[in-house]
This record gives C-alpha cells, structure tokens and sequence, in this order.
C-alpha cells in the first residue's frame, strides 16, 4: 500500500460523496495509525469527521479533502491513467499526501502533518470545523488538481439567488395570473453582457447560472421562478454586486449567499506556476500556515463521468510534494 497508484484505487473503491465520507475516514485513519502516525478525528456532524494526523508539528501540513460531487463512479485502471470519481478531486491527491508525508517521517522528517477534511463539495463544513483546531505548522499545502503547478492564486465565489414574482392563476385563463418565469427567462441572457472586473492574473470574473426553478405545475401559471448564481470573483465584489443590482432593476429580487474571496498564494522558487479559476478550502484555514495551492490532475476532468489522473503525474507528484515540504521547512 506504499505505491501511491494502488492506495489511490484502495481510497476510490470507497464511496465518499459530500455527507456521506464515514468509510473513507476510516479508510485513512486505519492507514495512518499503523504506520504509527498520532491521528486525532473531530467530529463535523455524526458520522463524520476530519483527520488530523502529526508526529512532532510545526512545520507543514498537506491538506485536501475526502468527500466527492455524486454519484459514485468505481475505479478502473489502464495502461496509463487511473479513473473514478474522486481520482483527480482530491482522494488521488490524498494518497499522494499520505505516501509522501510517511516517506518524509520514515527519513526522519516529523515537522509534517495531514488533515484530511470533509465537506468540500457542499458548504466546507469541514475546514470551517478544522480551523478551530491547535494547529501548530507554518506552512499549508492544499491539495486541488492544478495541472502539478503552484498556483499563484484563485478566484473567489460568491453564491447569489435572483428570483421573479408572479401571480398563480388556472393555466386555461392565463390572463388572471402573471407567469413568473417569463421574466426571468428574458432577464437571464443579459448577464452575459455585463461589465464584470478583470484582473490581469486570474482573468475575467464569471457568473454561472447553476440551478433554474420555477412553477409547481404544467396547468397552474407559476408564481415564483429561482436561479442561483455562481460568480467566480477576481477582487472586490462591490462592483460585481452593483453591477447585479443594475442588471435585476425591479425585475428581480437579489439575495446573498456564501463568499469565499480571491486568494494569493505563497510560491516557491524552481517550481511552475499557473493561477487557477476555482476557489478552495485555504480561506477558511488560516491558523494552518501560510498557504500554498498544489495537485495532480486537471481542474478540467473533475466532476465528470470520466474523471481521472494520469499515473506518471499521480507518481511525480509524490516526489513534489516532499521536495515543497523539504524547501519550505528550510526557508
């Protein structure tokens, strides 16, 4: 269970979809307390629980997460890429952490600890929890498929919920009612025009329309209509907001949900680099360390019926990740 392509496939075998990551805790926690590492799991909500795993502290910790998007896809291997949900986001970055820190403590190396969180995928109940923990490191790597680049930075994300009112009446006499919908199908083709900030590194911010609701039935002219927004922001959101507000008028209601700001990270010499679109758990661990963004596997594959990593990447990455810790724990 050292080659870190086999512990990969042990962990995707086990389905973890956000709320549901009990089997692969387990997983872990056998895997790291036989190999003599002091594990301590915190309790998120029943049956679930993030992994934290030390020898002696103080240096770095490698960080991603064990939950997966649904549904569950089981692994599948070719000559040269390792398939699943979860093989690239994160449970293939996860079994690369887990060889390189053992490595790293076998050596003698113990300033590095794992946390291992749950909830990624839905609301980051995980690394809200973890952040209340006596972390002790100076550095944390955070684990997301960055194409094996440190990434200078991220975009941030900003869930919004637009919705349009109408009237309920008898589908027969549409004239006694007022269809919520139609107005905010007009209203959706108008956020592609918006003037949106743009920043030279993390691009252009991005709005996706994720979730359309509306009506209850096909004969009952419908009275509300939904869509929640995902703005993926490169800086302040003041201007994005206005920007929203102008575009709904009156036509809309505007409320907002759960922000997450765009994030610079710590880079290291010798290293390539690349910035990234997406957000991840660093905002919400900031007692962990000063934060640095590395994985395997492309942003691009996750989320996908054919989701996978490739295996000299997967294998490569192990070695990335001890030479980071080593470089850091000698800056």
């Amino acid at each position: 269970m050292s080659d870190v392509v086999s512990l990969a496939a042990e962990l995707l075998a086990v389905p973890s979809p956000s709320r549901d990551e009990g089997r692969a805790v387990e997983f872990v926690s056998r895997w790291l307390i036989a190999r003599g590492w002091n594990v301590t799991l915190q309790e998120v909500s029943p049956g679930r629980s993030n992994v934290w795993a030390s020898r002696r502290g103080g240096g770095v910790t490698l960080s991603t997460h064990l939950d997966t998007v649904p549904p569950y896809v089981p692994p599948r291997l070719d000559a040269e890429r390792l398939y699943g949900r979860g093989a690239c986001d994160a449970k293939g970055i996860a079994a690369a952490m887990l060889v390189a820190a053992d490595r790293l403590a076998e050596a003698g190396e113990e300033r590095v600890d794992l946390l291992f969180v749950v909830g990624e995928e839905r609301g980051s109940d995980g690394a809200r929890a973890a952040n209340q923990l006596d972390a002790t490191s100076r550095f944390l790597i955070n684990g997301e498929p960055t194409e094996s680049r440190l990434a200078t930075g991220c975009k941030g994300a900003w869930r919004v919920t637009a919705r349009t009112r109408g009237r309920e009446a008898h589908s027969a006499y549409p004239e006694l009612g007022a269809s919520a919908i139609l107005p905010m199908c007009e209203l959706l083709p108008g956020l592609a025009s918006l003037a949106l900030p743009v920043d030279a590194s993390l691009g252009a911010t991005t709005v996706n329309v994720g979730v359309l609701k509306g009506g209850t039935e096909a004969n009952i002219v419908p009275a509300l209509c939904e869509a929640e927004l995902l703005v993926r922001l490169v800086g302040d959101r003041a201007p994005v907001q206005a920007a929203l507000e102008a575009w709904a008028g009156d036509r809309a209601e505007l409320t907002y949900g759960s922000f997450i700001p765009p994030q610079r990270f710590h880079v290291v010499p010798g290293f390539e680099t690349a910035p990234m679109a997406y957000t991840s758990d660093i905002p919400l661990l900031p007692r962990w360390g000063t934060p640095l963004l590395f994985g395997p596997g492309s942003i691009h594959v996750a989320h996908t019926p054919d989701e996978y990593i490739a295996l000299d990447e997967l294998r490569a990455s192990v070695d990335i990740y001890e030479r980071l810790v080593r470089s850091l724990l000698a800056s």
